[in-house]
């Protein structure tokens, strides 16, 4: 009950964040804020656990308006002893190209569409490196620490319908994310037979096509991690409007 009064609470904290920054921007249309590429915990951890305690978050920039600023610094409240870590579009990359096999790296460079790019990268990092991963406009809605178990090795969300990617926690070595990796890849390499978006190509389409009936540890968005409080797409987009990766072609994701 604890974690839902919150989840409401930060709803209605958004609500008037966002209203606020309507006219903030009317004021002061080209301020932004630096997201760092790196936090260190500022708390003490108390509780070693299977998940790592490290935040992965990406976009295609760490210059971003306040609305998404204010959603990091919640994030950072949500998780005093972890750290942080962000990752840009050319650091992921490099990332995988150090990391990959030839096929991930031949797969992800085909990539053209950041969200696509950045459903990739996710469940490569977490697989190698494990941790948190969040999406730029999600948070958690209660301490990562007390919703993380130690014996817990990964945490998928759930909504009422289907598992979503933009919280994922996970140790390293994780077989399911790999399954999901492997997919990808086979989605890539057949050139989108199937005409999907991005949903169906790189994102939750694919990881719930993985899961199918099988049991997974999971947690609901609701007591977990939710999108959207305290910033939308008009606030997310402001320097790259229609972007977002609803608007992409399904024939236009491959190179």
């Amino acid at each position: 009950m604890l974690i839902l009064l919150n989840n409401r609470a930060a709803k209605i904290l958004g609500a008037l964040i966002k209203a606020f920054c309507y006219l903030f921007y009317w004021v002061m249309p080209k301020k932004r804020f630096i997201i760092p590429s790196y936090s260190s915990p500022k708390a003490k951890q108390k509780v070693e656990t299977k998940i790592p305690k490290t935040i992965w978050q990406t976009n295609f920039t760490n210059r971003v308006t306040l609305p998404i600023y204010i959603n990091y610094l919640y994030n950072r409240l949500m998780s005093l002893d972890w750290e942080y870590n962000y990752v840009s579009t050319e650091e992921r990359l490099a990332y995988i190209r150090q990391h990959g096999t030839e096929r991930e790296i031949a797969a992800y460079e085909r990539l053209t569409n950041g969200a696509s790019q950045a459903d990739f990268w996710r469940l490569f990092v977490l697989n190698r490196e494990g941790g948190v991963y969040m999406d730029i406009d999600a948070h958690a809605v209660w301490p990562l620490s007390r919703i993380i178990k130690p014996h817990e090795e990964q945490i998928i969300l759930s909504r009422p319908k289907d598992y979503t990617n933009y919280f994922i926690a996970s140790a390293p070595n994780n077989s399911l994310l790999q399954k999901v990796i492997n997919r990808i890849v086979e989605n890539i390499e057949s050139d989108n037979k199937d005409n999907k978006n991005v949903y169906g190509l790189t994102g939750p389409g694919v990881l719930n096509e993985i899961i199918g009936e099988e049991e997974v540890n999971h947690r609901s968005y609701k007591i977990t991690c939710i999108q959207g409080s305290f910033t939308n797409e008009y606030f997310q987009y402001m320097d790259r409007p229609r972007t977002k990766w609803t608007y992409a072609k399904n024939e236009d994701l491959l190179k």
